[in-house]
């Protein structure tokens, strides 16, 4: 008995079917986490790849499903897409010089991304910020080397590792900005022998780290609210229609009755 595309359709985006999808996928993740154990692998190693290869066909037979309800309309979305490619991965022989993408088979836990909602919210989000990010990136380039410049010619002399070439410059730099052993690191040394040091030091961190940064993330965050808007949006629009639909369908029945 042949399902038509829309049955397919509808079958796939009940709520159920993505929660099994879920679960299949975290499975999936534990069992690859734990096929790197030997001590496991010497015990339950048999267990372990016959759920890999359960968790990968139902993957494919999903695929395949979904391909068959939407026709080539299917390679229109990107989640599709990004589907397809994860599990074309998985399916890659490992005897045909492919061992490298055999070990991102780990990318399918990847799917559980766009399978939840609140997740492509997120990647939307980042991926909407992403055009006004490129103008702060090109700023803290800006700022970095000028910075690296000026580290180089004032501190290269009595601290080569750290500032003697402008790319070292540019590396201490950028420990500095994520804070990592800045200090005691490499910034009181410095002082030591250029007890003004900090002078250089300190309006770097409050405008790398605090501000540029705090500006990237008020820029995804503003990106994550207008998505998740978008979508609130397109909810209340199907809403919408579904409700006129049953209006007019009212409409007609009292109409006949007239």
């Amino acid at each position: 008995m042949m399902f038509s595309r829309t049955a397919v359709a509808s079958f796939l985006d009940r709520p159920q079917i993505a929660k099994f999808l879920i679960a299949v996928i975290l499975l999936n993740a534990v069992t690859l986490g734990l096929e790197t154990s030997p001590f496991v692998m010497d015990r339950a190693g048999g267990l372990l790849l016959l759920l890999d290869r359960t968790c990968l066909a139902i993957f494919v037979a999903e695929l395949a499903a979904r391909l068959y309800a939407l026709g080539w309309r299917f390679f229109r979305s990107s989640w599709n897409v990004f589907d397809f490619v994860i599990v074309g991965i998985s399916l890659v022989p490992a005897g045909a010089g492919f061992s490298v993408l055999r070990a991102l088979r780990i990318l399918r836990v990847l799917r559980v991304v766009s399978v939840t909602p609140s997740l492509r919210r997120v990647v939307d989000g980042l991926g909407r910020a992403l055009p006004g990010m490129g103008s702060v990136f090109l700023l803290i380039l800006l700022i970095y080397y000028i910075a690296a410049v000026i580290a180089t010619k004032l501190f290269a002399a009595k601290f080569p590792d750290w500032f003697g070439s402008l790319g070292s410059s540019a590396y201490s730099l950028f420990q500095i900005m994520t804070l990592e052993s800045w200090s005691m690191g490499i910034v009181r040394p410095v002082m030591e022998v250029y007890p003004h040091a900090w002078a250089f030091f300190v309006p770097f961190i409050l405008m790398t780290t605090f501000a540029v940064m705090n500006l990237i993330v008020g820029l995804i965050v503003n990106s994550m609210q207008e998505a998740a808007s978008e979508d609130q949006r397109a909810e209340a629009h199907v809403f919408e229609e579904a409700v006129l639909a049953r209006l007019t369908e009212i409409e007609r029945k009292l109409d006949r009755k007239d």
